[in-house]
C-alpha cells in the first residue's frame, strides 16, 4: 500500500557523476530512471530537484575575482545541465518527463510556474525543477524544500549514498550510529549532521515538512520509502 501520492525527490549532483570525477555517468542516470519509473508506475507523482555539485559548487567558486552572485548562478546552471541530461535519459525508457527552469532558458527548458508544474504532474509526468530557486544564496537543498511546499508534496525524500542520518560522519567514524528518527531541532543544532544545509532544515521545520533520508543506490529503496517501509532516517 502506497503512503504518498506526491513526493519531492532531491538528488545531489555528485551522485550523478558515478565512477567519474566530473559530469554525468549515464549508467547511474539510467539506474535512477528505472528506480523512479517503478514509483511513477505505482501512481505516485514525482517532483525532482537535482543539484550541480558534480560540475560547479557556487559557494566554493566565489572569490579570486568571481562574485558570489555569479558563482551561485554558475551552480544553478550546473543543476540545469544535470536536469537536461536526466530528462533525455528518463524519456529514453518511456518515462514522460518535463524539465522546467527557475532561470530563463526558453530554448532548452520551460520556465517554471506553479500552474504549469501542476498541469505536468496531473498528466503523470515526472517534473524536474532545475536551477534551484533562481536566486543566489539559496542552495538546491533549500530549493527542494521550498518547491515541495509550493507544490503540496507530502514528503521531501533526500537521496544519499548512505542509509540514513548518523550521529557523526560514518566515513570518518567507524563507531557512528544510524538514527531511525531525529527531530528538526536535533538536525539543526547538531553540527555533525550535514545531510542538508541548515537553511533547508529550518524551512522544513517551520512549515512541518518531514524529510526522509535514504540510500538511493540500493535497488527498490525508492519504492519501499513511498510504500511506507521504515528505511533510512525520518527528520520531523
Amino acid at each position: 500500500m502506497l503512503m504518498y501520492k506526491r513526493i519531492l525527490l532531491k538528488l545531489s549532483g555528485e551522485q550523478l557523476s558515478g565512477e567519474h570525477e566530473f559530469g554525468v555517468d549515464p549508467k547511474i542516470a539510467l539506474y535512477l530512471a528505472n528506480e523512479i519509473k517503478q514509483v511513477v508506475d505505482s501512481d505516485v507523482e514525482v517532483v525532482l530537484v537535482v543539484g550541480g555539485g558534480n560540475m560547479v559548487r557556487g559557494a566554493e567558486m566565489a572569490g579570486q575575482g568571481i562574485k558570489r552572485v555569479t558563482a551561485d548562478q554558475m551552480g544553478m546552471l550546473s543543476g540545469l545541465i544535470n536536469a537536461m541530461a536526466l530528462t533525455d535519459i528518463f524519456e529514453s525508457i518511456g518515462l514522460p518527463t518535463r524539465c522546467v527552469s527557475n532561470i530563463f532558458a526558453e530554448q532548452i527548458a520551460e520556465s517554471y510556474s506553479y500552474r504549469l508544474a501542476e498541469k505536468h504532474l496531473e498528466r503523470k509526468r515526472v517534473l524536474i525543477v532545475a536551477a534551484g530557486l533562481g536566486r543566489p544564496y539559496f542552495t538546491h537543498d533549500t530549493a527542494a524544500v521550498s518547491i515541495a511546499l509550493e507544490l503540496d508534496c507530502e514528503r521531501v525524500l533526500k537521496a544519499t549514498k548512505v542509509d540514513g542520518v548518523y550521529d557523526k560522519d560514518p566515513s570518518h567514524s567507524p563507531d557512528a550510529v544510524r538514527l531511525a528518527e531525529v527531530t528538526f531541532q536535533q538536525a539543526v543544532e547538531n553540527t555533525e549532521i550535514k545531510v542538508m544545509d541548515k537553511a533547508a532544515l529550518g524551512l522544513a521545520m517551520e512549515q512541518h515538512m518531514p524529510i526522509i533520508v535514504f540510500d538511493a543506490m540500493t535497488p527498490g529503496n525508492f519504492l519501499r520509502v513511498v510504500s511506507g517501509e521504515n528505511i533510512g532516517t525520518t527528520i520531523k
